[in-house]
């Protein structure tokens, strides 16, 4: 394992989208839902690097191996008018872990941000993940208590569409 000096945070490119699956199943795993990862490797391809692109992905390179990666998409907020940032998933693989990488992959995920103009970076975390959750308020980020998650997916999704 490198210092988080030795990582390389960089876009992610068509190769990486192996990795990168591999990744959102660790992570789905150490969210004990390994269950419900569905989408395929090739389904992710077509998200980050096909006609129309929903995602962006960074990814953290220590040598050959990638250590993590943040995938992203925007987001737009009414209030300001203007886009955003939805952090939909940061990993760091536990071997490089307590190393920077995380914070690595969010400061460039924040130069992003930035430099595209827009005015808020946001995402959630697991309110049992007290590693995450001190690792987001160490840098300075906000919980939004008042504020709850709400998810149509399914047969709900399907009912309120009326298909």
């Amino acid at each position: 394992m490198s210092d988080a000096g030795e990582i390389l945070i960089r876009a992610a490119a068509a190769a990486d989208v192996q990795p990168i699956h591999a990744m959102i199943v660790e992570l789905a795993t150490y969210e004990q839902s390994a269950d419900q990862v569905t989408g395929t490797a090739q389904q992710l391809a077509e998200a980050l690097f096909g006609a129309r692109p929903s995602a962006e992905a960074l990814i953290a390179q220590d040598g050959d191996a990638v250590a993590g990666f943040a995938l992203f998409y925007t987001s737009f907020s009414t209030w300001e008018c203007r886009p955003g940032i939805w952090l939909e998933d940061l990993f760091v693989r536990p071997q490089h872990r307590r190393a920077g990488v995380g914070g690595r992959l969010l400061c460039e995920l924040a130069r992003v941000t930035i430099d595209r103009g827009y005015p808020r970076l946001e995402w959630n975390a697991l309110d049992w993940n007290e590693l995450a959750l001190e690792f987001y308020a160490n840098l300075g980020a906000v919980r939004i208590p008042e504020w709850d998650l709400h998810r149509l997916d399914g047969d709900a999704l399907r009912d309120v569409a009326g298909a």
